[in-house]
């Protein structure tokens, strides 16, 4: 079998990455696995989506569940840095990676959906779009080229989205109705449908564009 190489890394911030430079020599040192902190990741958005799930009665649980939302990309972010670090990144670390993010995006969309700030079937609607959104960009490392993180609604802007609903909707602090009669978190699940659908196009459109530039 062939060495494995990391082949297709999702672009990150450096201010973003630098946070887990110290976190990822502790983990290295303390023999740490990243399939361990991948799974952190799904507890992380677990939270998440309980708390989004009881903030009807609970208004200020809208504060706390974006930061597990964060505190979730953040472990998605270390157990790949981690991995390179330790030499245990591979083929088996590829799906170990990818599919707690896969896991993630449901529950968090779920707890959404039931929170009683919005209409549950856009809650729904924005985590089936969210899994498509991934699993087109997927397309591109299947086939033989890059896998492709481009478009306006991949992982990280989904998670800020969610955020800023969230937190407008504490500020008003009731079901408050805009444009007709959608809440925050209705426009909000919109905003994440509608960028899926712009990710999606843009990330087939590049993955086609690769592909015919390979056939020449």
């Amino acid at each position: 079998m062939p060495q494995y190489e990391p082949t297709s890394r999702r672009p990150i911030g450096e201010g973003f990455r630098a946070t887990a430079r110290f976190a990822t020599a502790l983990c290295v040192r303390l023999h740490i696995h990243p399939d361990t902190i991948s799974y952190a990741s799904i507890v992380a958005a677990a939270i998440a989506a309980v708390c989004f799930w009881k903030s009807g009665p609970r208004p200020w649980l809208l504060l706390i569940a974006p930061l597990f939302c964060y505190l979730r990309l953040w472990f998605n972010m270390l157990d790949g840095m981690v991995a390179l670090a330790s030499g245990k990144a591979s083929w088996r670390g590829e799906i170990l990676n990818d599919l707690p993010d896969r896991i993630s995006d449901v529950l968090i969309f779920a707890g959404v959906a039931h929170s009683g700030w919005m209409n549950p079937f856009l809650g729904y609607w924005a985590a089936i779009f969210a899994l498509l959104t991934a699993y087109v960009g997927m397309f591109g490392q299947a086939v033989g080229v890059q896998r492709e993180f481009s478009g306006v609604m991949s992982k990280p802007w989904r998670m800020v989205a969610l955020h800023l609903g969230a937190w407008l909707t504490f500020w008003w602090s009731s079901k408050v109705r805009l444009f007709g009669d959608r809440t925050v978190l209705d426009w909000t699940c919109i905003i994440v449908i509608a960028g899926c659908l712009q990710t999606i196009a843009v990330r087939l459109k590049r993955i086609m564009a690769a592909l015919r530039e390979k056939s020449r």
